[in-house]
């Protein structure tokens, strides 16, 4: 269904279905530009090495291979069975003679790291063992013999799910993505040929398998190379500014062929794809459109929004009415762009932090629906409050970024606004407002809320915030000296600060009254 232009280690593990080869196998990943490791990636071929991993070499002892069940570039995959237990597994086989390069040998690696910290999501293939003798190594997952989502898709009439049965994909997609971009990954490569179903049973739990393309990225940091397959690369990676937002596209992208049975971008050639991707919108006026439910294209919109900063995050797609129908909230994970906006909420300004506050106050209980599922997931005493206990265990689940001792308290005592110690929730969605998808998605209601935001400190409405109103505002906690808040948003410098520069000072963060975080952080391959 999409012509693949990058490398890894191969054919699905744990597949049950015979990969289709096609002449784009071995072309997935373009070079040009380094990945976040470096310029690793494009190292010149050496000489044929002895090369070992360290992995268990006993695999022919436990394990007795069977029928062949998908082939790639590197290897193929096997059936397998136990031979004490009697289970029966899906073995990757990897042929280390083909390893000529460093980096084939740091795929693999990399590959069975990704797996191990990954291991135990209900919608990830269960990682068993890594094995190797001289000639092979060798990947024990879970069987999977319900063939892959793609053959599923085109077995529906016309090629189309019901729209029950796409949110039900569709969610276990997004639950894969929140899960890697928790741990500091993107899996980069999320298409339907690369999940697979549990069983042949209609209910059967749909499984992500291929992780050879799926790499670790530092916060902040951004992929430079052009990887995945042409029919669902996002428009950040043929720009080579990428991160993990491009597999919220991927999802937008199987999820509008699950409703229609078309590709929302579609040409002859590869390059064609590729300007369709980067010009042109996704078309909701042909059939079957017409009979989906408004519901159903908003949430395809949304995932397909062209500019990653404004799209949907994974955990945000979650909370989505259309997506999680017939989910439970307790099912949504921690959005990490939340603890994100959380730990820049502590550099911000005393200025900023209160427009912030005044922003938060315009939005509605709907608007506000994804902020509160984020809340109930951190409010694990569900007592309606946040304490720096529950802060301290959420903000850990950010494996890139993990925070201890007086970080998370400098949080909690940024964000906790009446000084009880406490985060409510009213002062949770000041701090983690997804500034850019409101700036971005509705240019008008944007400026109606920073119109009613800007109006609690413009009080006489005469269109200017100046510094008496700033005085004025301090019993409500806007405490210091006046002057440096001033200056900080009065970009003109006339004293005062208008309705125009109120709007900047929201989407810019001041960084000068806080210092960055204790030394840099930790590298997420090395947790």
């Amino acid at each position: 269904m999409g012509a693949c232009f990058s490398s890894a280690s191969d054919a699905p593990a744990g597949a049950a279905a015979e990969r289709r080869p096609s002449k784009e196998d071995g072309k997935r990943r373009r070079g040009g530009g380094a990945s976040p490791e470096g310029a690793s990636k494009s190292a010149v071929a050496a000489a044929p090495v002895r090369v070992e991993f360290g992995y268990e070499r006993d695999f022919e002892a436990r394990y007795e291979v069977g029928r062949l069940l998908g082939h790639g570039q590197f290897g193929y995959t096997f059936a397998a069975t136990e031979r004490q237990s009697g289970d029966r597994v899906a073995v990757k086989r990897i042929d280390k003679s083909k390893m000529t390069r460093p980096v084939a040998v740091e795929d693999v690696k990399r590959e069975v790291k990704i797996l191990k910290a990954l291991k135990g999501h209900e919608n990830i293939v269960h990682f068993y063992n890594a094995f190797e003798d001289d000639s092979y190594v060798y990947i024990v997952m879970e069987l999977c013999e319900g063939g892959e989502l793609l053959d599923r898709i085109l077995a529906k009439k016309n090629s189309r799910y019901s729209e029950k049965d796409a949110a039900v994909v569709v969610r276990q997609m997004l639950k894969v993505a929140a899960e890697c971009h928790l741990r500091g990954l993107v899996h980069r490569d999320m298409k339907p040929e690369n999940f697979l179903f549990k069983s042949n049973k209609e209910d059967s739990p749909l499984k992500a398998t291929d992780f050879g393309l799926s790499d670790f990225i530092k916060p902040g940091k951004k992929f430079h190379d052009i990887v995945g397959s042409a029919y669902y690369v996002a428009p950040e990676v043929l720009k080579r500014r990428s991160g993990p937002e491009s597999d919220v596209w991927s999802i937008g992208v199987i999820t509008y062929i699950l409703l229609c049975g078309r590709r929302p971008f579609w040409d002859k050639t590869e390059d064609g794809i590729f300007k369709e991707v980067l010009r042109n919108k996704p078309d909701f006026r042909k059939r079957p459109w017409s009979s989906i439910s408004l519901g159903a294209k908003d949430f395809v919109k949304r995932l397909l929004v062209k500019n990653p900063r404004a799209r949907l995050t994974a955990a945000q797609a979650l909370s989505h009415p259309w997506v999680r129908e017939g989910g439970e909230a307790s099912e949504i994970p921690v959005d990490i762009s939340v603890l994100s906006n959380m730990r820049q909420f502590v550099k911000y300004s005393r200025f900023k932090q209160f427009a912030l506050r005044a922003l938060a106050s315009t939005l509605n209980e709907e608007e506000l629906a994804d902020l509160k599922d984020q809340f109930d997931a951190i409010d694990i005493d569900k007592s309606g409050s946040i304490s720096i206990e529950e802060m301290r265990h959420a903000l850990a689940k950010d494996l890139p970024w993990r925070l201890k001792g007086p970080r998370v308290l400098e949080i909690i005592q940024a964000i906790d606004s009446n000084t009880d110690g406490l985060v409510d929730f009213k002062e949770f969605v000041a701090a983690t407002l997804h500034i850019h998808q409101m700036a971005e998605l509705d240019s008008e209601r944007w400026g109606v809320r920073c119109q009613a935001a800007f109006s609690k400190f413009d009080l006489d409405g005469d269109g200017y915030i100046t510094p008496e109103e700033l005085r004025m505002m301090q019993h409500t906690g806007l405490k210091g000296s006046i002057e440096p808040l001033l200056e900080e948003a009065d970009i003109d410098k006339d004293g005062r600060i208008s309705l125009s520069e109120f709007r900047k000072l929201l989407r810019t963060a001041s960084m000068s009254n806080v210092p960055s975080p204790r030394g840099p952080p930790p590298n997420p391959q090395a947790l």
